[in-house]
């Protein structure tokens, strides 16, 4: 410090504000100017009440330049007891400073990936359905539709998928894979539905707000073009009768640049391969890999994901695709992804720009707190899954449908949360028992409340049975239900419920059980409504076409269709596409 600090008056106001602020009054200088900067306001206050000759022979044996034994053993102490606590002062300065810096730098990292973050509508249209209830636990299943996009409208697109001609057309949704997390987050699935595959598509309304109508004889692909990935999204739900909690949608260059992050990821082919252009069939990925486990990335990721030609059929390819899910998740649990700080950095600044999500995962927080959920699901847990198809009737030789036992064997597993695996049994065979989702309030007496009976067999695509509400609710009065009535009102659904309003909390639920229990439901059917207008209500789905007691086949984890389960440690290749790995 200069002269000034020393002498200036100007320094001995900044003493207090120093002192207030927990610094050292040394780094102002303030010692020198006040002669003895360590007293305390109250010791300052008892020597000037101190009796004079008390004060001056203090002055002369304990002031720092004293020169008695005492003083300078004084002064020595003092010295200490200073010395230490500047040092203390410079580290907590030193802290404050690196907690301030490190949190501000933080916080606008954080809001440079949000600003990353490109998001839609979760739902482009209505579907009818519903969340689950959550079970006795309060925790309810997991559905994250998961959407590859063929878009060229970005230059990087156009140079990895061809096709500039197609620069301004919509999108396809290419790759289409529904993740189910089941509700104890032990087991997780991945079905697929090839982009060939014709389904209804329900009317829908994009993000501009064109409106879109339905369609019964388009493939699913199109549904992106159709209102974006919200009526993607919206067509699942439909389909299935399964609540879709958000979705993420990727383009080519994401593909490539998340790849990239993880330092590719391991694929395995039986044969060399080489998807080229044939004779007879024009196109091909281009993808080019010799036999065995390669890991791919770049654009040769992409190529693999592309690949349908080589590996026979867009099942095989979803087959690939889902070859390709379980080695990025395999991946990613051997870098510990999930716990070291690099690692999610790079991964939360390449995932930020290359996916684009539904409005609940828009902030880094929403999408890390998705992938904690992911992270402890053991990979003899997690099951791919394509639903089996037949050649589609009006177009058998370019599109698909949908094998409808089968399809709705795999959409009633996912809707009761029963997984798809069998690696949850115990070792007597015997699975872990279901929390029991009684109320503890006993429901009231049956004629005392009223009853709405709706016709919803017509859910599954086939033609509604007339008559069915009334009677189903014939056959309620029969027991007690004397209130029980038909709706004139049709209301389409797979699966049969009870619904009750949510408002009516644990009663609402018990009068529900009661309904289903009379009926044969399981007590799964008794579920919240999310509208609170009207009591309880009945809707018979097309689960439940005939018969006075419902009768639902009990669904086995592990129980898949035939052909449903396409795990596999290595593609086999077409021949035409083989290679020898030499040319």
């Amino acid at each position: 410090m200069g002269q000034n600090s020393v002498r200036g008056e100007g320094t001995r106001r900044r003493v207090p504000r120093a002192r207030e602020l927990g610094w050292d009054d040394d780094l102002y200088g303030a010692g020198e100017a006040t002669g003895a900067g360590d007293d305390a306001p109250e010791e300052k206050t008892a020597q000037a009440d101190a009796p004079a000759s008390t004060r001056a022979a203090r002055r002369r044996g304990n002031a720092g330049g004293g020169t008695g034994a005492g003083g300078r053993a004084a002064a020595r102490k003092r010295a200490k007891k200073t010395g230490k606590r500047k040092v203390l002062r410079w580290v907590a300065i030193t802290l404050s400073l690196l907690i301030l810096g490190t949190a501000g730098a933080g916080y606008l990292y954080y809001e440079h990936l949000n600003g990353n973050i490109r998001s839609g509508g979760r739902a482009g249209g209505e579907s009818g359905v519903k969340k689950a209830p959550p079970n006795a636990l309060g925790d309810t299943p997991l559905n994250i539709l998961l959407i590859g996009s063929d878009s060229r409208q970005d230059e990087k697109n156009i140079a990895l998928g061809g096709g500039r001609n197609d620069k301004d057309r919509k999108p396809l949704a290419d790759v289409q894979m529904l993740l189910h997390v089941s509700a104890d987050r032990e087991n997780a699935s991945i079905i697929s539905i090839p982009r060939d595959t014709v389904v209804p598509i329900p009317e829908c309304k994009g993000e501009d707000g064109t409106p879109y109508a339905a369609t019964t004889n388009r493939p699913i692909n199109e549904s992106l073009q159709r209102g974006g990935p919200g009526c993607t999204l919206t067509t699942w739900e439909s389909l299935t009768g399964v609540y879709i909690d958000h979705w993420l949608m990727v383009d080519f260059a994401g593909v490539v640049a998340m790849a990239d992050e993880v330092g590719g990821v391991p694929v395995c082919v039986r044969t060399g391969v080489h998807d080229k252009s044939t004779a007879r069939v024009k196109g091909g990925s281009g993808l080019k890999l010799r036999a065995g486990t390669t890991e791919v990335k770049g654009e040769q990721a992409l190529q693999w994901l592309r690949t349908r030609h080589a590996f026979g059929s867009d099942q095989n390819r979803a087959k690939a695709q889902h070859m390709y899910m379980n080695g990025m998740m395999k991946k990613l649990q051997s870098q510990n992804a999930w716990t070291d700080t690099a690692r999610l950095t790079g991964l939360a600044e390449t995932a930020t720009k290359a996916l684009q999500v539904s409005d609940g995962l828009k902030t880094v927080k929403k999408l890390f707190d998705l992938s904690m959920q992911l992270k402890n699901v053991k990979l003899d847990r997690l099951t791919t899954a394509t639903v089996p198809t037949d050649p589609y009737r009006l177009n058998p030789d370019a599109w698909l449908q949908l094998r409808p036992s089968a399809a709705d064997k795999m959409w009633a597993m996912l809707r009761d949360d029963v997984a798809f695996d069998k690696n949850g049994d115990k070792a007597d065979g015997t699975t872990k028992p279901k929390p029991s989702t009684k109320p503890k309030t006993p429901a009231e007496a049956p004629g005392s409340f009223v009853v709405t009976v709706v016709n919803g067999t017509d859910g599954g695509g086939e033609p509604a049975v007339e008559g069915r509400a009334r009677d189903l609710a014939e056959i309620l009065k029969g027991k007690g239900f004397t209130q029980a009535d038909a709706s004139k009102n049709g209301g389409g659904r797979k699966d049969s419920v009870v619904t009750y309003p949510k408002a009516d909390g644990d009663q609402g639920k018990a009068n529900a059980l009661s309904v289903a229990k009379a009926l044969g439901l399981p007590d799964s059917a008794a579920r919240a409504a999310a509208d609170d207008t009207g009591g309880i209500t009945l809707v018979v789905g097309a689960d439940w076409r005939e018969g006075g007691t419902y009768k639902k086949p009990t669904a086995v984890a592990g129980d898949l269709p035939e052909g449903a389960d396409d795990k596999a440690d290595c593609m086999d290749v077409y021949s035409v596409y083989k290679w020898d790995g030499k040319s």
